[in-house]
């Protein structure tokens, strides 16, 4: 299959998903604390080169357009298969979540401690959907550096998550502990201890 073939359904879903996000920030609660500059760097860069790897081909290093999946259409309804999964469970994480919603590390004016729906399932479900949708769109280009992207996005989720943490765990210090005993951070029924931190953000 042509790559402009591959890559269109891919692109259409990413972009519906970046249209719906921006809109849905609109209507959120007003910020009572908030994460610093400095710390938000490290995993905003990290995010962004995540997205440059998968939407440019051509990179300067060439092998990260080889690649390390055979050229099959198993393989490619596999990984739109993941994208839609994942995009979807992020969606419904944020619906879910409602105005507690924020794009950074915050707390928010009456925030709550939301454990129903998505997140009695996994203590981050948007950043399970997001890493599963990359999983997807790596898969569905087979090169190295859709690989390369989802390393990178889990180093800037769990940069972020860490921060998210330690939050939670001051606004909400019982309630809060609780829920990490009961629900896993990312990955559903690997138990309730957070592998790389979590929280209801």
């Amino acid at each position: 299959m042509p790559y402009s073939l591959y890559a269109a359904p891919v692109a259409i879903l990413w972009l519906a998903w970046l249209a719906y996000w921006f809109v849905a920030a609109r209507n959120v609660k007003a910020t009572r604390r908030r994460e610093s500059h400095a710390s938000r760097l490290g995993h905003v860069l990290l995010s962004v080169l995540a997205a440059a790897l998968l939407a440019f081909r051509g990179q300067p290093l060439h092998w990260l357009d080889e690649r390390f999946l055979p050229d099959t259409m198993v393989a490619y309804w596999l990984g739109l298969l993941m994208v839609v999964a994942g995009l979807a469970f992020a969606v419904w994480a944020r619906i879910h979540l409602g105005r507690n919603w924020s794009g950074t590390v915050t707390v928010k004016e009456d925030h709550e401690l939301i454990r129903s729906g998505p997140y009695g399932i996994v203590r981050h479900p948007i950043y399970t959907g997001l890493l599963l949708a990359i999983a997807g769109t790596a898969i569905v280009f087979g090169e190295w550096r859709g690989l390369l992207a989802f390393g990178l996005l889990t180093i800037a989720l769990s940069l972020k998550l860490r921060r998210e943490e330690r939050f939670m765990q001051e606004s909400f210090p019982e309630d809060y502990v609780r829920y990490q005993a009961q629900v896993p951070a990312l990955v559903p029924w690997l138990g309730g201890s957070h592998p790389i931190g979590g929280t209801s953000l």
